[in-house]
């Protein structure tokens, strides 16, 4: 299946000076162990990109559309499509003292930050520092080989793989979000409440979701937190209680004109039985005076 711009693919690749032959990047940490590049804390393992989105150098990533999926693959990037050329002048000479004074201890081969740049330190002697401004493979020609593992289709593949973009400390199987029409629901587990830079995190995930799957306007992250010590029971029973009182609050209270008629209706009917009572009484008591004023007339 052919790779089209805007794909999400997650790819194996390790990157050479053609020249010399120097490993100077990969997603493999035993290459990488084996070329002396390994740093601990830094994750290697297969790497997500978006084609086409400049998550990788521009001539590497523009070959990816003539690659196939699981073979491997080799791409030649010229100084000029890498990062140019080599510039002589942005080679300077710099006291040792200046560098001190700046509390910066240069070590040969070091990169360093001097007046806001990054620079390399070329040669030390004679209370002298040659610094490189030059980027480190500039003037290189370079080797990629690449293998494309997977080619991601659904917007849950797709999610996924955002979210371990951002917060790659946390195994990927840990979060649980649902997918509706135009939303994302995404229940952070509480080991990702803890990672530094958690609120950017957060952030670049609504922003990728939104840019890369458009359809999906609103995401929403939800943090729990469980009282210390609570029994699987006791967790159920709180979830229990909650989706109970959470019923009980969205009740509907009986309709008010319902309860007036009843009302109404009742008192109406309590004022007629009372009318009837009152009435047949008083009738008999007005036909024992007519009958008992006759007799006396009599």
């Amino acid at each position: 299946m052919a790779i089209k711009k805007s794909d999400f693919i997650i790819v194996n690749y390790t990157g050479k000076v053609k020249e010399t032959g120097e490993v100077f990047d990969t997603t493999s940490e035993e290459t990488a162990k084996e070329n002396k590049l390994y740093k601990e804390g830094d994750l290697y393992e297969p790497r997500l990109v978006v084609v086409g989105e400049g998550w990788l150098l521009k001539a590497l990533d523009d070959a990816l559309l003539a690659f196939k999926l699981n073979k491997e693959e080799s791409v030649e990037i010229p100084p000029e499509n890498a990062f140019g050329s080599r510039d002589s002048e942005k080679v300077k000479l710099v006291p040792l003292r200046r560098l001190v004074a700046r509390g910066i201890n240069p070590q040969l081969g070091a990169q360093i930050e001097f007046d806001k740049k990054l620079a390399t330190v070329r040669t030390m002697g004679s209370g002298r520092v040659t610094l490189d401004f030059n980027p480190p493979l500039a003037g290189k020609t370079l080797v990629y080989t690449v293998t494309i593992q997977k080619q991601l289709k659904t917007n849950e593949e797709k999610i996924a793989a955002l979210i371990h973009r951002r917060i790659p400390a946390v195994e990927a199987e840990k979060f649980d979000f649902n997918v509706g029409e135009e939303d994302v629901t995404l229940n952070m587990p509480a080991e990702s409440l803890y990672v530094e830079g958690i609120q950017l995190a957060k952030r670049g995930i609504a922003l990728d979701i939104q840019r890369y799957l458009p359809d999906l306007i609103t995401v929403k992250f939800i943090e729990t937190f469980t009282k210390p010590g609570a029994t699987p029971k006791a967790k159920k029973k709180a979830k229990k209680e909650t989706k109970k009182q959470t019923k009980t609050a969205t009740a509907k209270p009986a309709p008010k004109k319902t309860a007036k008629k009843a009302s109404k209706k009742g008192t109406k009917n309590g004022e007629k039985t009372e009318k009837k009572a009152v009435k047949k009484p008083a009738k008999k008591t007005t036909k024992a005076v007519a009958k008992k004023t006759t007799k006396k007339a009599k």
